[in-house]
């Protein structure tokens, strides 16, 4: 009798913490995850399944990946919490948070997110050699609201005094990094400008060929991705979440599955105050409203 009560105690402790942790998510029991859709939509579930196993094995809670149509969606599902965690660049977190009025908190990002970099391509025989030299031709960025592919891309441009709207034969945005490639690959513009991460990831899979497509320009570094949450979300499940990307650790098999896949080294703990200056370029640009 004794240990019967004992294991029905013990199970309705059990269930009074998943219960708990249940309602500190959009879906009870369920942590909704979504990103940014910079990439197409095979490669971002690819990127993210071993994560979320991982994530369910640290936080309890079912994880569920849910993809969305293009970067201004990743923004709203998070300020109108359908969705409980968002990978972002710096400038959709940027928009998150004054969507939200400031109710989004950045958790981690990749150590390399601390001096992220972009990249502008072309032709090898583009004779295109340095920024200056896209006066007058084609230039496609990924997402508008993209930070890497768009944002710090424009800001660069504009501080060499390169105004994309007015000396540019034309500018047109791809969508993604991978389709910025494919349009410098396929001569359909002059040049591209895009994360730099993708570009390394496509040399390395040897899906570009660097003896016909070329890197003219690298950008100086800024901070770029994260993941948030909404502020709503209680500062226990915060902590566990943040806790969970900071214990990945490459020496571990696992650890180094999913940390190759996020093309990082490791998480780190972020803060709002990194994306002052994406917010600044973004005002500068023109391009927050």
């Amino acid at each position: 009798m004794k240990h019967a009560l004992q294991h029905l105690l013990a199970a309705l402790s059990l269930a009074l913490i998943a219960g708990t942790a249940a309602a500190q998510t959009a879906t009870p029991g369920v942590l909704r995850v979504t990103a940014i859709p910079d990439e197409s939509p095979t490669e971002l579930a690819r990127k993210f399944a071993p994560l979320g196993k991982y994530l369910e094995g640290k936080l309890g809670l079912k994880v569920e990946w849910t993809p969305v149509t293009d970067y201004a969606a990743a923004v709203e599902t998070v300020v109108n919490r359908k969705i409980d965690l968002a990978w972002f660049g710096g400038f959709t977190f940027v928009q998150a948070s004054v969507r939200s009025n400031g109710k989004v908190i950045p958790l981690v990002q990749r150590e390399e997110d601390e001096r992220f970099r972009s990249v502008f391509i072309t032709d090898a025989k583009s004779g295109i050699g340095k920024l200056e030299d896209l006066k007058g031709r084609t230039l496609s960025f990924g997402s508008a609201s993209s930070t890497s592919g768009h944002l710090m891309p424009r800001s660069f441009l504009l501080a060499a005094k390169i105004n994309p709207d007015a000396d540019l034969k034309r500018v047109s945005f791809s969508g993604a990094h991978d389709a910025t490639i494919a349009a410098v690959a396929s001569g359909k513009v002059d040049a591209g400008a895009l994360n730099i991460s993708v570009w390394e990831k496509f040399v390395a899979d040897k899906k570009v060929d660097t003896s016909q497509v070329k890197v003219f320009y690298t950008t100086p570094a800024y901070y770029d991705y994260n993941w948030t949450v909404h502020a709503d979300m209680p500062a226990e499940l915060r902590s566990k979440i943040q806790q969970a990307f900071l214990a990945l650790d490459p020496a571990t098999p696992q650890g180094k599955e999913i940390l190759d896949l996020q093309r990082a080294t490791r998480f780190i703990a972020t803060q709002p105050e990194n994306y002052v200056g994406i917010k600044a370029a973004a005002e500068n640009a023109g391009l927050l409203k």
